[in-house]
């Protein structure tokens, strides 16, 4: 089972991804990081979201690039959080895929989907700020809506978070 939730910042995406994973107890559970501790506010967010999962059984894989190769286990179920850091990793890190950052996030979605029974995936709304961007703000909102609309199309359900409210776009809240 895929699910995409997608939505603003502080909508309460995370926390209810989070939960959705909690309902798979017969698995283990992983959570995907996908922030750089860059700086203090990064490590702030990083210790909150830990924090967030503390006592919920979650073992944390790091993997900020190169998502086809992380190392989860077989039949496990994932939160990959999230899709926004990650493609920003892609495109514009040492080592990332640069122009070829949407193929490498869908590709490295898709293997995650062959080795895990549950995959939840959390990523960023784009273009509801109202604002006209230019520049690599633009090509990285372009990128991020690419990548969300190939995800949307591959997943079973697709979630928008409002104001802490899952409304379902695409298929209905697992059980």
């Amino acid at each position: 089972m895929f699910t995409l939730i997608v939505g603003g910042a502080a909508s309460g995406k995370s926390r209810y991804a989070e939960d959705l994973l909690l309902r798979c107890t017969d698995t283990p559970r992983v959570y995907i990081a996908t922030m750089e501790p860059f700086d203090g506010e990064c490590r702030e967010r990083i210790a909150r979201h830990r924090a967030m999962r503390a006592g919920k059984g979650f073992r944390t894989v790091e993997r900020y690039r190169d998502l086809a190769n992380a190392d989860v286990p077989a039949g496990c179920a994932a939160l990959l959080e999230d899709v926004g850091n990650l493609a920003a990793n892609e495109l514009y890190g040492p080592g990332g895929a640069g122009e070829d950052t949407v193929n490498a996030v869908v590709l490295g979605v898709e293997a995650l989907l062959k080795k895990c029974r549950t995959l939840v995936v959390v990523s960023n709304d784009t273009h509801s700020g109202g604002a006209d961007y230019e520049g690599d703000t633009a090509r990285y909102l372009r990128v991020l809506g690419h990548i969300n609309r190939a995800l949307a199309e591959r997943a079973d359900n697709v979630a928008e978070l409002v104001c802490g409210v899952a409304v379902y776009h695409k298929g209905r809240e697992p059980h």
